[in-house]
């Protein structure tokens, strides 16, 4: 079922993109998120916890049961945390900070992810279907460069999907979820060229997803891929790689299999059927914002290799990520995973986005360039205007809103923040005056401004308003109140805190948190404001005396109540 591809691609539109170029977004998007800020509630937060937990395991079975406060995570998810604890017994000695070394190998993770992308949508565009049309004369895209712009543009579209900023820095399992989810991608993508390295990610990919709290997305992906390259008929996978593939992919679902019953990491959280209109609302916005802007060039692709979706399974680069992108995008309808079940699907989502590029005309280019161009530049002038406020008042409206939402902070200056989102500004305006003069067409342009439009905002947010992030979305401004009542206390006793509060409690305020009705005596008690109630069952309020309550600055919801021992009891 040959079907003549819409493609239509000169030699001179696949013209290369600096790689110098490309390297500096990704350091730029990557960074950014990892250094210089606190850990955040609650997910961040409650991630680090567990990690922290696996420092004072005692018994290597520990390690295959983390728990904080004496429950197990929500997500039944191992290597993540052991990642985390891993770096910090490594880097520890070195004087690097546990919250910071924590996050080391997450960011070789985003990092990861980048890179399997990138590879994986290169080597769909090398498959003869994905090649444009050619030319009666000559002069048609050579297949290396046409497969690298496509590259080029899967990658840029990943990184300006608005879903993938903050989740894909944070130190959770979603994020080895995405990366091992990714490798799945380049697996089952390098699968009929280069065997080897395709049955070596895939043999790492599928058990890594196991352990990352992700064991059914495992079992379906290697089941559906398995069922694709055992139905009959034509495919482009050579008969050997063929056999081989069909006995590496029920050999590795066995594996995760018996792994994830064996740990017991097995669970599907279906989610009650939506049968309220603004339950659908609520999926679809997130669906709209998160995908942002890959879902319109997905439709804009799908209509477009409309005739080559009669047959999937020969038109492998648009096949392949539907498969791929299907899996999550199901979950996130069907559990409660929502946003860290989407998360998975925004690779194979930015492929297919790629491959609208080779059909767009020049209007509908220029259009996405200017509104990409506003749409950014206006948010990066309300950073910067909102920053000038948090340092000198004036403006004085956003500066009075900062006040109301985060009372007592004062934005401190700070050199090397400034210059770094100085210089990001500066590169987003030459760039976006570059984009929008006269220049020769090429495949990649008309996502370079979103991806960088996206960089930008995202540097912008982490050095310009870091500090009033981390205000806002940290313990520590709580712990340091409660730090001048409890001093230097060689433990304290806790009731009610979620999981993000105690280790708030350990972390930021450096105590050994015990429960309240445990033996050990310590001579302080923190309690949650909301679990007074259930505070005479767990202990006699005759040997305490209440001495503070102290709030979390924005979000008096979270306050917590400093009691005191009596003396003599």
């Amino acid at each position: 079922m040959n079907r003549p591809s819409p493609a239509i691609v000169s030699q001179d539109a696949v013209r290369r993109l600096p790689r110098w170029a490309l390297l500096l977004l990704c350091v730029a998007y990557v960074v950014p998120g990892y250094v210089g800020r606190e850990p955040w509630k609650n997910a961040d937060l409650a991630s680090f916890g567990y990690m922290l937990s696996l420092l004072d395991a005692s018994d290597w079975r520990q390690w295959l049961h983390p728990t904080l406060m004496g429950m197990g995570a929500e997500s039944n998810a191992l290597l993540p945390y052991w990642l985390g604890a891993w770096a910090m017994q490594l880097l520890g000695p070195l004087g690097v900070a546990p919250d910071f070394a924590a996050r080391v190998p997450y960011a070789l993770l985003l990092a990861g992810t980048l890179a399997a992308s990138w590879s994986a949508m290169y080597l769909l565009a090398r498959h003869p279907s994905a090649q444009p049309v050619a030319f009666a004369f000559g002069g048609e895209a050579e297949p290396r460069d046409y497969a690298r712009a496509l590259a080029d543009g899967s990658l840029l579209a990943l990184i300006a999907t608005l879903g993938l900023a903050q989740l894909s820095h944070e130190t959770t399992p979603a994020l080895a979820q995405l990366f091992f989810g990714t490798l799945v991608f380049y697996g089952l993508a390098a699968l009929p060229t280069r065997t080897v390295g395709a049955s070596l990610a895939l043999a790492c990919a599928l058990p890594g997803l196991t352990l990352s709290g992700a064991p059914s997305t495992a079992l379906l992906y290697a089941g559906l891929s398995t069922l694709a390259l055992a139905l009959p008929g034509p495919t482009h996978v050579p008969a050997a790689v063929r056999r081989g593939a069909l006995w590496l992919l029920p050999a590795l679902m066995a594996a995760c299999l018996a792994l994830a019953l064996t740990l017991e990491l097995l669970h599907w959280d279906v989610t009650t059927w939506r049968n309220r209109w603004s339950d659908w609302r609520s999926l679809g916005r997130l669906f709209l914002w998160f995908t942002w802007p890959a879902w319109p060039l997905v439709l804009w692709t799908l209509w477009r290799w409309r005739r080559q979706l009669l047959a999937p399974r020969q038109q492998r680069h648009l096949g392949l990520p539907l498969l791929i992108a299907s899996v999550p995008l199901a979950s996130a309808v069907t559990t409660l995973a929502g946003d860290r079940a989407l998360l998975l699907a925004l690779p194979a989502l930015a492929a297919l986005a790629a491959l609208a590029l080779p059909t767009f005309s020049r209007g509908a280019a220029a259009l996405i360039d200017w509104f990409t161009v506003l749409f950014f530049s206006g948010w990066a002038i309300v950073i910067w205007v909102v920053w000038l406020a948090m340092q000198t008042g004036v403006p004085a409206k956003p500066a009075a809103n900062v006040a109301r939402l985060a009372p007592g902070f004062e934005s401190p200056f700070q050199w090397p923040a400034f210059a770094a989102a100085l210089a990001g500004t500066l590169a987003w305006i030459a760039l976006a005056r570059w984009r929008t003069g006269r220049h020769r067409t090429a495949l990649w342009k008309s996502l370079v401004l979103p991806a960088a439009g996206a960089t930008l905002c995202w540097l912008l947010l982490m050095t310009l308003w870091l500090p009033a992030l981390d205000y806002g979305r940290s313990f520590a401004p709580q712990m340091r109140e409660v730090r001048r009542w409890v001093g230097d206390a060689p433990c304290v006793q806790v009731h009610g805190l979620g999981t993000a509060q105690w280790v708030g409690v350990r972390f930021h305020g450096g105590w050994q948190p015990q429960p309240a009705q445990g033996p050990t005596r310590c001579p302080w008690l923190l309690v949650d404001v909301d679990a007074q109630g259930s505070l005479p069952a767990a202990v006699n309020l005759n040997d305490w005396a209440l001495q503070a309550r102290v709030r979390r600055p924005t979000d008096d919801n979270e306050s917590l109540l400093v009691f005191g021992r009596v003396d003599g009891r």
